[in-house]
């Protein structure tokens, strides 16, 4: 199972959409306009159907970070979202993910790390954020397998990508 975290409006339950329609579509169709969503308090299982092999996501509501230990035991992987846009929310994220990464029932799962909504002018730079995460010393450093990407949910930039991820990490799943 995937697990999709990230603190509360960072963009999951849209990431999750725009992933289910991708999956759903032609290589070439346009995704359209981004649904609304509204913050996810508790938990949303999806299975997502890339290149005919399901793969199960729970994304994880960010207010629920004090009892996400709870649910590592099924996670083979994980997703971290980022609101690049949030500057003030971006040094919780990087304790939350420290957290994350710190787990043992996580130290074999493989880790993507998205920095989420790079279509909004604010954003900082990728260089400007793996600075702040110190992220070069914590791919050195953890016991996991980490892969970061630049997306936009709410353009569908980098989803594809995503899903390629999702793929190559999932070959157990059904």
């Amino acid at each position: 199972m995937c697990l999709l975290l990230g603190a509360t409006g960072v963009g999951k339950t849209l990431l999750l959409k725009r992933l289910q329609k991708l999956c759903q579509m032609d290589a070439d169709a346009d995704l359209g306009e981004a649904p609304v969503t509204l913050p996810t308090v508790g938990t949303n299982l999806t299975d997502l159907v890339v290149r005919k092999r399901k793969i199960t996501v729970r994304e994880l509501g960010g207010c629920m970070g004090p009892i996400w230990t709870k649910y590592y035991v099924d996670g083979t992987s994980v997703i971290f979202v980022v609101d690049c846009a949030n500057i003030v929310q971006i040094s919780s994220s990087c304790v939350q993910l420290l957290s994350v990464l710190s787990a043992e029932p996580l130290h074999s799962a493989a880790v993507l790390i998205l920095f989420n909504k790079r279509d909004l002018p604010c954003t900082m730079s990728l260089v400007e954020l793996k600075t702040l995460f110190r992220m070069d010393e914590i791919i050195r450093t953890a016991p996991q397998s980490i892969t970061t990407l630049e997306i936009s949910a709410r353009s569908g930039q980098g989803l594809q990508d995503v899903l390629s991820w999702m793929f190559s990490n999932h070959s157990h799943d059904t």
